[in-house]
Formats: structure tokens, sequence, C-alpha cells
């Protein structure tokens, strides 16, 4: 017999409304760790695009779409900033004009310098620049998922204008979103990602161009090479636009680059240099740290809504199991004042479907992609 409680409970957001401008892979997978894990109230998608945003609604990644900046955004208490880099600062000046001045604005860009001295000279107050470390070679709305942030790394990079409220605000965020944020100044981002991130883009390239030159190469380019060469198998416009935004650091980087390509061409006469260098590349591989995501995709996820009352999770596994319906993951994702929410991984679609009901009729509240 499951325990009772007084009806459906959802957590206190951190949000009422938000808004998600730029409804791609990391914006749509932003909307939908705010909608599953019970984050906002109610979600906007605002793009460009109105193809995309029919998709994104009929997905069920936002509760309602616009297609033009207005009066809407000052009810917004959050405005995520997501298109590709040179449609950031167009996208910034269109809607700063209706955004709330109490509203917390953030982006996901990954170039962190140009973005804080335009929203700066646009008088945005909470404005918290930042950038998931968390992608795909397959972009769009139609890849978007709330796992894709889970466990990634999310740089904020505050300036000297940004109110310490706001940054503690995004952090907390973040972290319910269930990644991992990491401060530093905007400058140091745009270096580090210059060569953890930019710099084997365009190594990629190069690799790539040679095969495309050969085509006896291409019969013998496998696995490693593949791999290897992952990243060019991105978005070429946005990766070109990328990159180019951040050339000064990314020049820095090459010319590095350059000079270890140099000191190994030399060690090809020296093996016991070469071999030194090898051991060394391979403990530093090794000990690169492995971010490990959701195990189950999230189209058998089921979130759920329980109040702070004991043995809550106890009545949503019994439930489940007298119905015969496996639960393969459970997590606990947020714990807040008025409730708090579990993700339920389960074996199917049908699952995601039974579950649905039979907590609903048991009255819990649930959310899922199903």
């Amino acid at each position: 017999m499951t325990a009772a409680h007084p009806g459906p409970v959802t957590p206190a957001p951190l949000f009422e409304q938000a808004a998600i401008a730029g409804v791609g892979l990391i914006g749509g997978s932003v909307a939908l760790g705010l909608r599953q894990r019970f984050l906002a109230r109610r979600v906007i998608g605002y793009d460009a695009s109105v193809e995309v945003l029919r998709e994104a609604e009929a997905l069920g990644v936002v509760d309602e779409v616009r297609a033009t900046p207005g009066e809407w955004l000052r009810d917004c208490d959050l405005v995520v900033l997501a298109a590709p880099m040179r449609a950031l600062a167009p996208l910034a000046r269109d809607l700063a004009p209706f955004v709330s001045p109490t509203a917390l604005v953030t982006d996901v860009g990954s170039v962190k310098a140009g973005i804080a001295a335009e929203l700066e000279a646009l008088g945005v107050r909470n404005f918290v620049p930042g950038h998931p470390m968390a992608g795909s070679e397959r972009g769009g709305v139609t890849h978007a998922r709330a796992a894709l942030l889970e466990n990634a790394v999310w740089v904020l990079t505050p300036t000297d204008h940004t109110p310490l409220t706001a940054l503690s605000r995004v952090r907390t965020l973040v972290e319910q979103l269930g990644a991992a944020p990491v401060v530093m100044p905007p400058d140091a981002h745009d270096q580090l990602v210059a060569t953890v991130s930019h710099l084997p883009y365009l190594a990629s390239l190069a690799l790539t161009h040679l095969v495309a030159r050969d085509e006896r190469l291409s019969l013998l380019a496998a696995g490693g090479f593949r791999d290897l060469t992952r990243v060019a198998s991105g978005d070429p416009r946005m990766s070109r636009d990328m990159v180019v935004e951040n050339r000064a650091a990314l020049r820095e980087a090459l010319a590095r680059f350059r000079r270890q390509l140099e000191r190994l061409e030399a060690d090809l006469d020296q093996p016991e240099e070469l071999l030194a260098a090898a051991t060394e590349g391979k403990r530093t591989r090794d000990s690169l740290p492995v971010v490990k995501r959701s195990l189950l995709p999230p189209k058998h996820d089921l979130v759920v809504a329980v109040p702070d009352q004991p043995n809550q999770i106890g009545a949503v596994t019994q439930a489940l199991g007298a119905a015969g319906v496996n639960i393969k993951d459970i997590e606990v994702l947020a714990i807040r004042e008025e409730g708090g929410a579990i993700r339920l991984g389960l074996e199917s679609v049908e699952d995601v479907r039974r579950a649905s009901e039979i907590l609903g009729s048991a009255g819990f509240e649930v959310r899922g992609r199903g």
C-alpha cells in the first residue's frame, strides 16, 4: 500500500518564466533541463526560424514559442541567449530593450570577451556570461536533451560589472541543471578554449584536407583517424564563426602548437626523446577526466515531483513495482523548500507512458520526453 499525500506537489521553481533565445542543440537542452527538473514554471522558446519553433513546441522542449521580441519578455525573470556566435550580439541588441531590469541574463557562447562587452554597452545589469562545455556533432533542437548538460563543466566569466547576486543565482541554476560551474575571467576562458577546443578543430580540418586530396588515404583512414577528426563533422558555418571570433587567442595557441610539432619532428632523430614525449602524452591523456553522461536516453526518462515528506520515493517505486514497471535507474535531482524531484530511468517509451498514467493517477506530477 502506497503512502498517501495531499495531491500533486511541484517544487518551488527557481524562475517563474524563462526565455530561451535560440532553440538549437544547447538552447533546447537548457529548456528541457528547466522543464524536466521543475526549475521554471514556464519556458518560452524564441527563435528567428518558425520551423525550429514549431519543432521545439511539438517535441515538448518549450511551453510556448515566440518569433519576435516584444513586451512578453518583460515577464521573464530568466533570459538565456543561445544563438550561434555570429548571431549572439545582434540577438542581444534585439532583446535588450524589452528585458526586465531585474531579469537574470546569461548566454552559452563559446567566446566570452566580446559578448560580455556587448551586454555591458547595452546596459543589461544582471548579465553573467557563460559557456557550457557540452555539445554534439548532431545539431538542432531534435537532438537536444537535458542529459547533455549533466556533469558538464559550465564556465562562468563575470566581469567587474557583474553583480555578485547575479553570479550566485546563475551558479545555482547551473548546479540544478546537473552541471559543474567553474568561474574565471572572460579573457582567461578565451585563451583556454583556444587550446582545448578551437585549436583541435583547426587540426581536424587540416588532417581531413590531407585525406581529401589523396583518395588512397581515405581507404586507410580507420577508427583512430575518425576519432581524431571527429570535431570536423560539426556545422561548418557555426564552427567558422567560433574560431574567427576567438582568432587572437587562437593564433597564440597555433604558435605554441607549431613549436610542439617542430620539437616532435626533431625528436624523430632522437628515439629516447620521442619515447619520453610519448610517455608524457600517454600519462596526460590517461589522466583526463571521463565525463559520464546519463546512461539511458532521455526519451526513457521520467521526472517526478515529490513533496518533502517521508516515504515519497518509496510510494513512487511501490506504485510502479505493483504495476510491473521496471525502474532501471533512479536519481534525486533536487530538493527544495516545497519539495523536490527524482528522475526514473525506464526500459521503454511504453514504460514511460504507463508510469506517467500510474503516478498521475496517484497524484504525482510527472514530466518526461517520450
